[in-house]
């Protein structure tokens, strides 16, 4: 379940910045916590590679609009809702792997568009992000003003466009810009011009990007998939303690082993065994540290694992630190602040 939203982070130091308008950056080595980071946003993630976690973001709020950067070493899955009244486009930057929206594959090119009503991310390690959230109603008055005509709509989908070609960098140029200027000179917050001039400067850069001719997706395939993915996840969701193996699965679900590597393979880019002892480790983890009297062994059994000498190995692997650790109260290394 996607984790509760956070309350609005305080306005930057020295600013006084319009109600709603603000400047907000993290950094943490907790998955959760980033997450959770995210003012008025509903997300969680699962860390699917291994290693210890390290995570940075900075998201500036202007007038309909939130402009967004997030830096993650680990490959994650991001689930969750950003706002069904609002429009998000995003992009990697420089990705080194290919990642997943909505089951359809990335490259260094591809822009994502969808509503805020529902995000299904899958990113590898090391992915940084960018992009923005536009609210619906703004966005239907621009592209009115720019293009004559009401909104395109393919923009109610989730989908996935190539970059037009030559804009991929100046794009991502200019979207870092606008984050840093707000960084360096916090006081442009408290003016009216400077704010709408920064807003409407990005959104034009962004719509920009977007090539002319969009086709909707058909999605019946996709959407298939999908559905068999979600579903073979809330099985081991739901029963945690008694983990399924891969020919259970298929037999509970009606497909055969090769349908379901298929469709892994496709909505999140790994296979179905790889990603269901994650979400379980994961679990795990999150029982650990919301329970601290809790025993590492009925801890450990509740998520199906079994072998404590296997469960310590694959933990710190996934992790970067033991299960005692968190019983011991153990702090992990925090990451430097902004």
């Amino acid at each position: 379940m996607p984790t509760p939203a956070s309350s609005p982070p305080p306005r930057p130091e020295g600013a006084a910045a319009a109600p709603g308008c603000w400047l907000h950056e993290s950094r943490s080595s907790d998955v959760d916590a980033l997450a959770r980071a995210q003012p008025d946003w509903r997300l969680h993630y699962e860390q699917l590679s291994a290693g210890g976690f390290a995570g940075a973001l900075r998201q500036l709020q202007l007038p309909g609009v939130r402009l967004v950067m997030e830096s993650l070493n680990r490959a994650v899955r991001q689930v969750g809702e950003m706002g069904a009244g609002d429009i998000g486009f995003a992009m990697g930057v420089e990705p080194s792997a290919p990642a997943y929206f909505h089951g359809q594959r990335l490259d260094r090119h591809s822009i994502m568009i969808g509503r805020g009503d529902e995000l299904d991310l899958t990113t590898p390690a090391g992915w940084t992000l960018i992009g923005i959230v536009v609210d619906a109603g703004l966005l239907g008055e621009l592209w009115q003003q720019l293009y004559h005509k009401p909104w395109s709509a393919w923009l109610e989908h989730k989908l996935v466009v190539q970059a037009r070609a030559g804009t991929a960098q100046a794009l991502r140029a200019a979207h870092f810009s606008a984050l840093d200027t707000a960084a360096a000179h916090p006081a442009l917050l408290e003016s009216p011009a400077a704010r709408l001039q920064l807003r409407d400067a990005i959104l034009i850069d962004w719509i920009e990007a977007i090539p002319a001719q969009v086709d909707a997706p058909a999605g019946d395939n996709l959407a298939a998939r999908r559905r068999l993915v979600e579903r073979a996840c809330r099985i081991v969701a739901e029963r945690p303690e008694r983990a399924p193996t891969i020919l259970e699965l298929c037999r509970e679900i009606g497909a055969g082993p090769r349908k379901l590597e298929h469709c892994f393979a496709e909505v999140l880019g790994m296979s179905p065994a790889r990603y269901l002892r994650a979400i379980r480790l994961n679990g795990a983890r999150r029982e650990l540290e919301r329970e601290p009297a809790a025993a590492v062994h009925d801890v450990a059994a509740r998520w199906g694992f079994w072998h404590m000498g296997a469960f310590s190995a694959d933990f710190k692997r996934q992790f970067g630190e033991l299960p005692s650790a968190l019983r011991r109260g153990a702090a992990r290394p925090q990451v430097p602040p902004t």
